[in-house]
C-alpha cells in the first residue's frame, strides 16, 4: 500500500509538471523577444504540437498491445480548438496568467455542464464556484494590471474547448487509445489552420524544438503518466491536485522566462484557487445543512 501511494504521488507530480510545462513551452516559443520577433508562429506551433503528440501517443498505445480508437470528430474538433486558442493566447499572456485563466474557464465550463444536465450541486460547491468565478472576473476586468483582453478571451475559449473535450471523454474505457485517436482526428483541422495562416508561417529551430517538446513530452507523455496516476486518485483528489498547475506555471514563468507576477495576479489566483478547491473537495453534510439553515432564517 505504501509503495502504491508513493508511486501515485510521484506520477501525479510528474504529470502536473508536464501540464505546467505546456504553458511555459508555448509562451517561450510564441513570446516576442526584445526585437519583437518570435521563434515560431501559432499555426506551425499548433500543428507540430498535435502531430508530435499523436505520434507519441500512437506508439504508447501500440506498445501496450491496444488499438487506437474510441475518439470521434467532436473530440478532435474540441482538442484542436483548445490547441489553436491556447497558442493564440500565449502571443499576449504570461505563462502563469494564461494557465490560471485556462484552468478557471475549464472549471466554469464543467460546472455549468453539470448544472445543465440536472446535476444538483451542494451549497459548498455553489459557494466555491461563485468565489472562483468572482476571482476570474476580477482578474480580467480592465485596469492597469489586467491581462491583455484578446489574450484573456482566447485563453477563456481554450478553457471552454478543453472543458468540452474533457466532458466528451468522460467514462472512456481506454483513455490513452481514445486520446491518441482524438489527436489524430485533430490533425486535418490543424492543417486547415496552417493553410489559412500560410502567409504568416515561419519557424526557427528553437521554435520547432519547443513545439515538439510540448506535443511529445508535455502532452503525449504527460497524458500517459496522468492516466496511470488517476488509477490511484479519487475524482475529488484528482481535481484538487490540478490546482497546482497554475501555481507551477507562474513559478516557472518567473524562474525561466523572467515573468514577474503582479499583485493583482497573486491576489486573484488565491481567490480562484480557493473557490475551486471549495467546489471540488468532498462535501460536508454538516456544512451544507448549516448553509441551508442560514438561508431559512
Amino acid at each position: 500500500m505504501a509503495h502504491a501511494a508513493v508511486r501515485t504521488t510521484f506520477l501525479t507530480a510528474v504529470a502536473l509538471c508536464a501540464f505546467a510545462a505546456n504553458s511555459l513551452l508555448c509562451r517561450a516559443a510564441l513570446g516576442a523577444d526584445a526585437n519583437g520577433l518570435r521563434a515560431i508562429d501559432p499555426a506551425t506551433f499548433t500543428g507540430i504540437r498535435l502531430a508530435s503528440g499523436a505520434c507519441v501517443l500512437a506508439v504508447l498505445v501500440r506498445a501496450r498491445g491496444e488499438r487506437i480508437g474510441g475518439g470521434g470528430w467532436r473530440g478532435g474538433l474540441a482538442l484542436c480548438a483548445y490547441a489553436v486558442a491556447f497558442s493564440l493566447a500565449y502571443l499576449r499572456l504570461a505563462a502563469g496568467t494564461g494557465a490560471l485563466i485556462l484552468f478557471g474557464a475549464v472549471q466554469v465550463t464543467m460546472i455549468t455542464s453539470a448544472v445543465a444536465r440536472g446535476e444538483r450541486l451542494s451549497a459548498r460547491q455553489w459557494i466555491g464556484a461563485l468565489i472562483g468565478l468572482g476571482g476570474l472576473v476580477a482578474l480580467v476586468l480592465p485596469g492597469l494590471d489586467a491581462p491583455d483582453g484578446i489574450g484573456a478571451a482566447s485563453m477563456s475559449a481554450a478553457g471552454v474547448a478543453w472543458g468540452i473535450y474533457s466532458l466528451l471523454g468522460r467514462g472512456s474505457q481506454r483513455p490513452l487509445a481514445t486520446t491518441a485517436h482524438n489527436f489524430l482526428l485533430s490533425l486535418p483541422i490543424a492543417i486547415a489552420f496552417l493553410v489559412v495562416e500560410h502567409k504568416e508561417l515561419h519557424a526557427e529551430t528553437r521554435g520547432v524544438v519547443l513545439a515538439i517538446a510540448s506535443g511529445a513530452v508535455a502532452s503525449g507523455l504527460g497524458y500517459a503518466v496522468w492516466y496511470t496516476a488517476l488509477r490511484g486518485l479519487t475524482s475529488a483528489r484528482a481535481a484538487v491536485v490540478q490546482l497546482a498547475v497554475p501555481v507551477l506555471a507562474a513559478l516557472g514563468g518567473a524562474a525561466l522566462l523572467a515573468e514577474v507576477p503582479s499583485v493583482r495576479l497573486v491576489a486573484c489566483s488565491a481567490v480562484i484557487l480557493a473557490g475551486i478547491a471549495c467546489a471540488v473537495l468532498p462535501t460536508s453534510r454538516t456544512f451544507d445543512a448549516g448553509v441551508r439553515g442560514l438561508g431559512r432564517r
